[in-house]
């Protein structure tokens, strides 16, 4: 192997949404990071919606930027439309979602990238991992040249054994028009991990000018614009509309004449599809009472012409699609500019990961992305950060970062996988979060910015200014308790207009604010600070006086949780010796390797008895 004359500390390979945090992460706590991509033209590509966040997915943004990442902010720079989903229920799941400037958005995090300092970007493809001693020592790209690093994060997307399929056409690609990674796939294959196949799919792009726009309901941005980052302050693109359309009866029609030639339906595709974004032959087929389906047409961006019809995902070949698009109200003078694809893909199994995202089989790599069985830009821009920050650890030789299911989503979605796996894409939603209430979009600086200031991600005046925050949050919390509202004509009247029953003897501020129809607006109008706080500690406080009680019964349960999570599993517990557990049981244990009795109580099948049994061999085995 002719090797590279610098040595790396880190080496990631991918140059997505997961590699870009992975590398980010890595430099920015002071190692020398290599960052390798197939392509330096497609760095942080969308590949398929022009969007970031959502339910939950808004949760994983916010969370990467409160832990110094890059997406939220890159996001923010290119936001076309910001939209605030789920206004009308609790803040727990309120959610945030932009659609973006596709090429804005590459254009922001490539200049990031290569203005970082200790972060290397050089094109290249991976063809063979270097594993000495059963550890990692580097990689080999397709042309025999070799970089020696310390350790590897791997963040390929769906480039592993990539296949497009266009109807009966198939075309060995990472994304259409991008070549797949068939050697990196062989080598993790030869070094033992346990690989499967997946699928998911893009929809068609339009031409704008070719859409009657008369025939769709119009969604604006929002008026005032929520951001992802917590250091943005405001939106420096125009804003644009998205519009809403739905499928017809002979929309369906298209695709139930012609399953035969639908690589989903006639047997080519053998991955298993996302069930949370099913191609639009999956929701003909799956949902046959359902006549119409809803689409989202979006711009791709603000200089382009190209539209993308979310919610029309499809492989079928392009002389059906033109029919199939067409048959939309509004659409039928639609010309596609980019046909849809499906596009198959190797993953690993997670179970064989550590909960640092390290695998089992090999010191020092690491996995991060739809590799490890993910759907989504924002899951895999928060298993690059999570990876990245542990193959930084690694080096230095410091104990793994890990969050638990309480202190953030990310720490959701990681125990999800290497706990339970995934045979399916993975995709987060709030119904997967336990403690939801503690872990809002708006409070994630607060959650995760000092454990970011420690590892070395964020800047100490970053970290002051969040500390400086909260400290206004809990004075302003301490004042309104303080104050005494005492029944009046005019403060009557003021809860009659909110349909708030009038008072009839002095009450604390504090609990005049937990009514509903009540908002911060009535200390300002009661007793206004001096001076003035900040919208942000306003809302901060409105929300912990108003969801006081549901806090506080949550902060209990999350103590009940962390109690099992403290007792540790050694890493060379005999699982295997463990008498009182049925074979299937110790089975998976033994596949996932928990860490601790609170992750053994979340295995597949694990029951309160097999707790107990394993609590009991632990409590001997501490004795001895």
């Amino acid at each position: 192997m002719v090797s590279n004359t610098r040595k790396y500390d880190v080496i990631v390979v991918g140059g997505g949404h997961a590699g870009c945090e992975a590398a980010l992460a890595s430099a920015r706590m002071g190692l020398c990071t290599l960052m390798l991509a197939i392509d330096l033209d497609k760095v942080a590509c969308m590949p398929c919606s022009p969007s970031i966040g959502g339910t939950a997915k808004g949760h994983l943004v916010r969370e990467v930027d409160a832990m110094g990442g890059e997406m939220g902010k890159a996001s923010d720079a290119s936001a076309i439309q910001f939209k605030t989903l789920n206004t009308k229920k609790g803040p727990a799941v309120h959610s945030t979602r932009t659609q973006n400037d596709k090429n804005i958005y590459h254009r922001t995090m490539k200049a990031v990238i290569e203005a970082q300092e200790h972060l290397y970007l050089k094109q290249g493809m991976v063809e063979r991992l270097v594993v000495e001693g059963g550890a990692v020592k580097g990689v080999v790209d397709q042309t025999g040249f070799g970089y020696e690093g310390e350790a590897v994060v791997i963040a390929a997307g769906t480039f592993l054994s990539g296949l497009v399929h266009v109807g009966t056409s198939c075309i060995q690609a990472g994304r259409a028009g991008e070549f797949a990674s068939n050697g990196l796939a062989a080598s993790m294959r030869e070094l033992g991990l346990e690989m499967g196949r997946m699928k998911t799919g893009t929809p068609p792009r339009v031409h704008r000018d070719t859409i009657d726009y008369s025939q769709l309901e119009v969604h604006q941005a929002d008026e005032v614009p929520c951001f992802f980052s917590f250091s943005s302050t405001h939106a420096p693109l125009p804003q644009l509309p998205s519009f809403i359309g739905h499928t017809t009866a002979a929309t369906r029609n298209v695709v139930m004449e012609n399953l035969a030639r639908s690589p989903l339906y006639c047997g080519t595709i053998k991955g298993v599809s996302a069930r949370y974004c099913p191609s639009f032959e999956d929701k003909a087929v799956k949902f046959p009472d359902r006549v119409s389906h809803q689409v989202i047409l979006e711009p791709e961006g603000i200089d382009t012409r190209e539209m993308y019809i979310g919610g029309l995902g499809t492989s079928l070949p392009v002389d059906l699609q033109i029919p199939f698009v067409r048959s939309i109200p509004g659409f039928e003078a639609a010309e596609i500019i980019r046909p849809g694809y499906a596009i198959e893909y190797d993953y690993v199994n997670p179970v064989q990961l550590r909960p640092s995202l390290e695998t089992r089989k090999v010191a020092g790599l690491f996995l991060a992305g739809q590799i490890n069985g993910t759907s989504g830009y924002e899951e895999a821009a928060a298993q690059g950060l999570w990876a990245g920050v542990n193959a930084a650890l690694k080096v230095m030789g410091r104990a793994p970062f890990v969050l638990d299911r309480s202190q953030g989503y990310m720490g959701v979605m990681v125990d999800d996988l290497v706990t339970r796996g995934t045979l399916e894409p993975y995709r987060i939603f709030t119904s997967r979060a336990e403690y939801r209430l503690m872990m809002r979009e708006d409070n994630a600086d607060f959650r995760l910015t000092e454990i970011a200031h420690e590892l070395g991600l964020v800047s100490d005046d970053v970290a002051r200014q969040v500390r400086e925050r909260k400290a206004a949050i809990d004075r302003e919390m301490g004042r309104i308790r303080r104050v005494v509202v005492k029944p009046s004509p005019e403060m009557n009247a003021y809860l009659a207009e909110r349909d708030s029953a009038p008072l009839k003897t002095g009450v604390p501020l504090d609990q005049i604010l937990k009514r509903a129809k009540i908002g911060y607006e009535v200390v300002r109008e009661v007793a206004p600070a001096e001076p003035p706080v900040d919208a942000r500690v306003a809302r901060q406080v409105e929300i912990e006086v108003k969801y006081e009680g549901y806090i506080d019964r949550q902060l209990s349960e999350i103590e009940k949780f962390k109690h099992l999570e403290k007792i540790r599993i050694p890493e060379d517990f005999q699982f295997e010796a463990v008498h009182g557990l049925s074979n299937e049981l110790r089975a998976k244990l033994i596949a996932v390797r928990p860490v601790s009795l609170g992750q053994a109580s979340r295995v597949d099948g694990i029951t309160p008895s097999a707790i107990s049994v394993l609590m009991i061999h632990l409590k001997k085995r501490e004795g001895r």
